[in-house]
């Protein structure tokens, strides 16, 4: 949460948990780790204004709040991460385990670190070469498709016709 904090100003940094010990622990190391940061202020601002511990009233709850919130960085810290990284739908990077803590992805792992921000996780990806990849959609119908399914009764276009699904081909859909 700290190295998130330290980040922004307007950096969120949150702890999901269904243990309330645990949340309880969370917020007394933030509060010991936070006074030794060298951008310690900065950090301070973030969790006050972005940051939050919330305790769920189970892991799958837990889950749910991650997807509403489409972090930009999700670390999953419990024993068994790829039993649920199937159950993650939106997050822009995920780090699994207890072993890769979410400075791993800034500094050495080497994926793109350009991440969706701000919940756009929900329908954003990272950056990537695909972002770069132009993408065209091709649509072939044989000829019997429009004579079954379609009418050109309503003018348009400079031929004066235009075709268009009939109320059949509508309700088939």
């Amino acid at each position: 949460m700290l190295s998130q904090a330290e980040h922004d100003p307007l950096a969120a940094a949150l702890c999901i948990t269904p243990d309330a010990q645990l949340a309880t622990k969370i917020k007394v190391a933030l509060a010991l780790q936070l006074a030794g940061l060298p951008r310690h202020e900065l950090a301070a601002k973030a969790l006050a204004d972005w940051g939050g511990v919330f305790i769920t009233e189970s892991l799958e709850a837990g889950l749910n709040l991650v997807n509403r919130i489409a972090p930009e960085h999700l670390e999953l810290a419990v024993a068994e991460p790829f039993g649920l990284l199937g159950k993650i739908r939106n997050a822009g990077a995920v780090f699994l385990g207890h072993n890769s803590p979410e400075p791993v992805g800034d500094y050495f792992a080497g994926p793109n670190h350009v991440l969706p921000t701000l919940g756009t996780a929900r329908f954003s990806s990272a950056l990537s070469v695909q972002s770069f990849c132009k993408k065209t959609s091709v649509i072939a119908t044989p000829a019997t498709f429009l004579a079954e399914h379609g009418s050109e009764d309503r003018p348009s276009g400079p031929s004066g016709r235009h075709w268009r699904p009939t109320p059949e081909a509508w309700n088939a859909a």
